[in-house]
């Protein structure tokens, strides 16, 4: 594409290195750009951002390029209309507000105490491994009902269909260890629900849905719940914990702990693009977009914006309008599990700054976010005590 220079010297690695210089670069200059290394475009303007996610008719998911359809299959995520409708709606129930409240804070905060509890006595912990993640697996299979699949069984499989859906997302060929792990996921699944438990959520989905359906919904689900979870806890950890005033402010009065979650969401969102493709020829800022284009949103660039944020890169715990990010992307596809997700993280960010005396970054371990499309420190070494 002619016209575009910033975005034809972007580069994948710089995008999961380090991407919010190039970002707002593109954001001021180019902010729907065309990106060889992609082969589609970049949306990195807010309201620009707002109008693809927003229109499922033109900029659609239901693509046979889709990244996690292809691992996984047909879902909730990759479809749309009246089928994104039926997928979704068998599993909605469990993650409204008050649901997600009533039927999820007792169970998050038992598992949080134990798992603090086993940490506490070594002075030293990566939380992201030790903590974030298991935390998030045993939300997210206590949501769905899943039985027969222990934390670190479910963990390998949710690493090996992310990194699947990297490598697609990265114009490479996956190996087949997503394939394999979906696999075993849907064994599981289908053990759920063949044993037909009245609380299990995949085993009332099963009621509406073909069991294939069930399967890859619940991948979707468990992917999705993992993700953002484990990203959204070690993220907001690395943000506090790296910035000491801010911490101070949030320690003498917890209830900024909601504010520093949704500032740190969005300065590092865990997903940092959604993938659409456009059905029609349409213009879009400065780009005329042909039909079948691959237009990807960044959640990064957006949540930068600074005519909605000002001094996008400070982290600020009191900043008034912080929960105008997009970290759970927006329109038909917003989270299902948004609400589960931020529940999970205050629980979890409180009981550890409660009950860490001198929670600190380990300096020996310096952490940093890092990816193209999902984006969170590879591990993050605390000390305390």
């Amino acid at each position: 594409m002619i016209g575009f220079p910033l975005g034809a010297a972007t580069t994948a690695a710089e995008l999961a290195r380090d991407p919010h210089p190039r970002l707002a670069e593109l954001r001021a200059r180019e902010p729907v750009s065309w990106l060889p290394e992609l082969n589609g475009w970049l949306v990195t303007r807010r309201d620009l951002a707002l109008d693809v996610m927003r229109d499922a008719e033109t900029f659609t998911v239901d693509d046979p390029r889709f990244s996690t359809a292809r691992i996984v299959g047909p879902s909730m995520l990759s479809l749309d209309g009246d089928a994104h409708s039926r997928h979704r709606e068998p599993f909605t129930a469990p993650f409204r507000p008050r649901e997600v409240r009533d039927g999820f804070a007792g169970f998050i905060e038992g598992e949080t105490d134990r798992l603090v509890t086993a940490l506490a006595p070594a002075g030293a912990a990566e939380l992201r491994r030790a903590f974030a993640g298991p935390l998030a697996v045993a939300v997210v299979t206590e949501a769905l009902g899943l039985v027969g699949a222990d934390t670190d069984t479910v963990l390998s499989w949710y690493e090996a269909i992310v990194r699947s859906v990297s490598d697609i997302t990265e114009g490479r060929a996956p190996g087949p260890a997503g394939p394999q792990a979906y696999a075993q996921l849907r064994r599981a699944v289908e053990a759920t629900v063949a044993e037909g438990a009245g609380s299990s959520l995949l085993a009332r989905a099963a009621g509406r849905l073909e069991p294939p359906e069930v399967a890859s919904n619940a991948a979707v689900l468990m992917f999705g719940g993992i993700e953002t979870t484990e990203a959204m806890i070690t993220n907001a950890l690395l943000h506090l914990l790296g910035h000491p005033d801010q911490l101070a402010l949030v320690r003498a009065d917890f209830a900024l702990l909601d504010g520093a979650i949704e500032e740190s969401l969005r300065l590092e969102p865990g997903a940092a693009v959604v993938d659409r493709y456009a059905t029609r020829d349409i213009t879009l800022g400065p780009a005329a977009i042909q039909r079948g284009d691959l237009v990807t949103v960044s959640l990064t660039g957006a949540n930068r914006d600074p005519e909605v944020f000002p001094d996008p890169d400070r982290f600020d715990v009191r900043r008034a309008n912080a929960r105008l990010q997009l970290a759970f992307a927006h329109g038909p596809h917003y989270c299902l599990a948004a609400h589960v997700a931020r529940l999970e993280t205050r629980i979890a960010l409180r009981q550890l700054l409660d009950r860490l005396p001198g929670l600190r970054l380990d300096e020996a371990h310096p952490a940093a976010p890092h990816g193209l499309v999902f984006r969170k420190p590879p591990a993050l070494h605390v000390l305390w005590g």
